[in-house]
């Protein structure tokens, strides 16, 4: 096991030449290498950046979804849904991220990682729960933080901060009840106090 970093110029170069077209984009930004790559190829990607000798990322330490509807330097046109994954390479002691988009914001689909790194299985299940993505070849995707009968997904950003509908325990029924949301939706606004000096700044 080495016990220094790759240099993340060097680490991104490595990347490309093992993905060669498998790869939209390498970059480095805040020192950190991000590879982007299109939903067709992911599921052969991740297998490579596993396998190759110049990556031999072993460990998959996260996975989640992202809804990038409303971020500000997204294209008008761009794509909705994307999962984000951070892999780890123990030993040859170097990281990278990896991002791929779902190619339908009506039913946003990508390939399941769970059979490369079996860490992946609850994480796919997450952003499945939370964001509706489904991961084709998941051989057990079905909701994990939320109850079995909620409706939407909770992170996508249309969904409304107070949901749908709420439940309850009735002691009478003695079980679980749903109910339509009772609570008003209400906006709040944080005060901000700004000090003209604060940390010698002037």
């Amino acid at each position: 096991m080495t016990s220094f970093a790759i240099h993340p110029e060097k680490l991104k170069d490595t990347i490309a030449q093992v993905l060669g077209d498998m790869a939209r984009e390498v970059r480095v930004a805040l020192g950190e290498v991000t590879v982007v790559v299109p939903s067709a190829r992911y599921l052969e990607a991740m297998q490579a950046l596993r396998d190759a000798p110049g990556c031999r990322f072993e460990q998959l330490m996260d996975l989640c979804g992202m809804d990038y509807s409303t971020y500000g330097d997204r294209e008008p046109e761009g794509l909705r849904y994307g999962v984000v994954s951070h892999l780890l390479s123990v030993s040859l002691n170097q990281r990278v991220r990896i991002k791929v988009f779902c190619p339908d914001d009506d039913f946003p689909v990508v390939a399941s990682v769970a059979e490369i790194w079996n860490s992946a299985a609850w994480f796919e299940r997450e952003a499945f729960d939370l964001f509706g993505i489904v991961f084709d070849g998941h051989n057990d995707l079905r909701r994990i933080l939320t109850d079995y009968g909620f409706i939407g997904h909770p992170f996508r950003k249309d969904f409304p901060l107070s949901g749908h509908v709420e439940m309850r325990y009735d002691a009478d029924q003695r079980r679980v009840v749903y109910e339509p949301v009772s609570i008003e939706p209400r906006e709040n606004t944080p005060r901000i106090i700004r000090e003209d000096k604060y940390g010698g700044l002037h």
